[in-house]
C-alpha cells in the first residue's frame, strides 16, 4: 500500500531516532552514581507513593517527618517500574548514597542530555498562569514536544522532579520557581539553566520573610544568575523595581526586554480592547514587528501576562501563530481563576450563578487584580469569599485593611471574610459603611472555611450573581469550591 504523500514529507527532526523510554536502569545509575539492581527502564518519575502510575520510577526520599523507604511496598502496588533507594531492598532499585541529591542529579542529567530552548518563570503572581500559558503555546507549534513543570513544583525538591520528569526529545521546556526566602532561586535557576529568564511582577508575597519589595526584587532578580550564554530576560517595564530588575539582569543576560505599557518596554502593549464573547483583543509591538491576539482569560493581568509569554515564545524560537492560538483558546486553572457555571435559584430566573475559583493563593497584588476583574465582570450581584494573606509581616494588617478600596470601586455587594487577619479589612468596610452617601457592603466575618459555607447555605449565590472565591492556599477555600462545583452543570 502506497503512503500518503503527506506523511512522506512529515519533517525528520533532531531526537527522532532517540529511545521512547524516559529512563533506562543504566542511564539512572549513571546520572546518580549509584548502583542498579539489574535492566529495566521507566516511562515516568515520582516522589509520592499515593500519585505513583503504571511504570513510573519511585524515589524514596527522607523527609523531616516521613521516610519514603516505608511507602516502598505501596508504590511496587500501584505500578512502580523500580525505586532510588539508599538500602538494598526487594524490589528493582538503583541503590544511591542520598535518594535527595539523586533527584537533583538525574535533573540535571535531564537538563543536559536535551537539545531544547529552556525557559525559567518566576515572580510574586501570575508564574503559574504564565508557565502554563507558554507550555500551551509551545506544545502546540512543536508536534507536542513542549515539556513544563505541573501544577506549582517550583520549590527545591519540585524543580528538581519537573527536570527529570523531561524528555530527551523535548524541544521547549518550561520551568516555574518559587522562593520564600533569599538565596532559594539561585540555587533552582543553576539546576534549570534557561535560555529565557522571565520576572512576572513584584509583590509583597512572603514580605514577612524580606526587608521590603526592594528585598523580594532582588530574591527574584536571582533568576537571571543561571541564564545560559547569550540568554534573556524579561522584566516587567511598569513596576516600580523595574531598574533594579533589569540592572540585575543585565549582569547576566545578553539581552534584557520589558514589557508592558512604558514607553520603556522592548514589547509594549498598544491596545487592549474587549473581545467578542469575553477576553481581551491585545496588539503588541515586538520590536521587530506587530502582533494581533486574542486572550481568552479576563483581566488587565492577563494582558500583562501575555506579553510576557509572547516575548519568551519569540526568545526562544517558537512560533507566534500558535502561542496565539493557545492564548485565544486557554482555560482558568483550578484555584487560579478556573469559571464555573454553579446551579443558582431564584435572582434572575437563569438557574446559574458565575464562580471564580482563586482559592489556591494570594497576596496584596493578586488580591487586587481578581476583586478589580469581579467588578468589571456582567452580573446581577457581585459576591467575594476572601481568605487571609499569609507570611505578610509586620504589615499584615495594614494589607488586609487596603483592600477596602478595590472592594468598594468593584462595587460588591457582599463580602464573607474568613480567618483572623481578616478582622482590620473587616473593621475598614464598616466605617465605609457608616460614612455619609457610601455604598454598603453586605458583610461578614468567620474564623473557618466551614463557617464560609455556613453563610452561605443560609444565602448564597443567585441566579446571575457572580462569586469570588480568594485566600491564601492554607486557609483551605479550594474545598468550599469543591463543594460549591459539585453539582456544576
Amino acid at each position: 500500500m502506497n503512503a500518503h504523500p503527506a506523511m512522506l514529507s512529515w519533517p525528520v527532526e533532531a531526537g527522532d531516532e532517540l529511545g521512547l523510554a524516559l529512563w533506562t536502569a543504566r542511564d539512572i545509575a549513571a546520572a546518580t552514581g549509584g548502583t542498579a539492581s539489574g535492566d529495566f527502564s521507566v516511562s515516568g518519575v515520582e516522589i509520592d507513593s499515593r500519585a505513583v502510575a503504571e511504570g513510573d520510577l519511585f524515589f524514596a526520599l527522607k523527609g523531616e517527618t516521613a521516610d519514603g523507604h516505608r511507602f516502598l511496598e505501596g508504590a511496587f502496588g500501584r505500578g512502580a517500574q523500580a525505586a532510588v533507594v539508599d538500602r538494598e531492598v526487594n524490589w528493582p532499585h538503583v541503590r544511591v548514597a542520598d535518594t535527595f541529591h539523586a533527584l537533583e542529579d538525574l535533573g540535571r542529567a535531564a537538563r543536559a542530555r536535551v537539545d531544547a530552548g529552556i525557559i525559567g518563570v518566576t515572580g510574586s503572581a501570575g508564574k503559574t498562569g504564565v508557565k502554563e500559558a507558554l507550555y500551551a503555546a509551545l506544545d502546540r507549534g512543536s508536534r507536542g514536544r513542549a515539556h513544563r513543570s505541573v501544577k506549582s513544583y517550583n520549590n527545591h525538591v519540585g524543580v528538581p522532579l519537573s527536570l527529570a520528569r523531561m524528555p530527551a526529545r523535548t524541544r521547549f521546556g518550561v520551568f516555574e520557581m518559587g522562593m520564600n526566602h533569599a538565596g532559594e532561586l539561585a540555587a533552582l535557576t543553576r539546576l534549570v539553566r534557561p535560555h529565557v529568564a522571565i520576572v512576572t511582577t513584584i509583590a509583597p508575597a512572603h514580605i514577612g520573610h524580606f526587608s521590603g519589595e526592594e528585598a523580594i526584587a532582588d530574591a527574584k532578580g536571582e533568576i537571571f544568575e543561571g541564564l545560559e550564554p547569550g540568554g534573556t530576560a524579561i522584566v516587567p517595564a511598569d513596576s516600580p523595581h523595574y531598574a533594579r530588575l533589569r540592572a540585575k539582569a543585565e549582569r547576566h543576560a545578553a539581552r534584557v526586554l520589558g514589557f508592558g505599557l512604558s514607553r520603556e518596554a522592548q514589547v509594549r502593549l498598544i491596545d487592549a480592547v474587549p473581545a467578542p464573547g469575553g477576553g481581551t483583543l491585545v496588539t503588541v509591538d515586538l520590536g521587530t514587528r506587530k502582533l494581533c491576539y486574542t486572550i481568552a482569560m479576563p483581566g488587565a493581568h492577563w494582558v500583562a501576562n501575555s506579553l510576557a509569554v509572547m516575548a519568551a515564545v519569540d526568545a526562544v524560537g517558537g512560533d507566534l501563530g500558535a502561542a496565539g492560538l493557545a492564548l485565544a483558546e486557554m482555560e482558568g486553572l483550578v484555584g487560579r481563576g478556573a469559571r464555573h457555571r454553579i446551579p443558582a435559584p431564584r435572582g434572575d430566573g437563569s438557574g446559574e450563578a458565575l464562580l471564580i475559583d482563586e482559592s489556591y493563593n494570594a497576596n496584596p497584588a493578586s488580591m487586587r487584580a481578581t476583586i478589580l476583574q469581579l467588578g468589571a465582570t456582567p452580573a446581577r450581584r457581585r459576591i467575594a469569599v476572601l481568605g487571609a494573606m499569609k507570611e505578610l509581616g509586620a504589615d499584615e494588617a495594614r494589607y488586609h485593611r487596603e483592600l477596602a478600596g478595590p472592594l468598594i470601586e468593584a462595587g460588591v455587594d457582599r463580602v464573607i471574610l474568613v480567618g483572623a487577619e481578616m478582622a482590620p479589612l473587616a473593621e475598614a468596610l464598616g466605617k465605609s459603611a457608616a460614612a455619609p452617601l457610601a455604598r454598603r457592603i453586605e458583610m461578614a466575618h468567620v474564623e473557618t472555611t466551614a463557617e464560609a459555607a455556613e453563610c452561605l447555605a443560609s444565602e448564597g449565590a443567585e441566579g446571575g450573581d457572580a462569586m469570588l472565591v480568594k485566600g491564601s492556599n492554607s486557609v483551605g477555600l479550594g474545598v468550599l469550591v469543591r463543594a460549591l462545583t459539585a453539582r456544576e452543570n
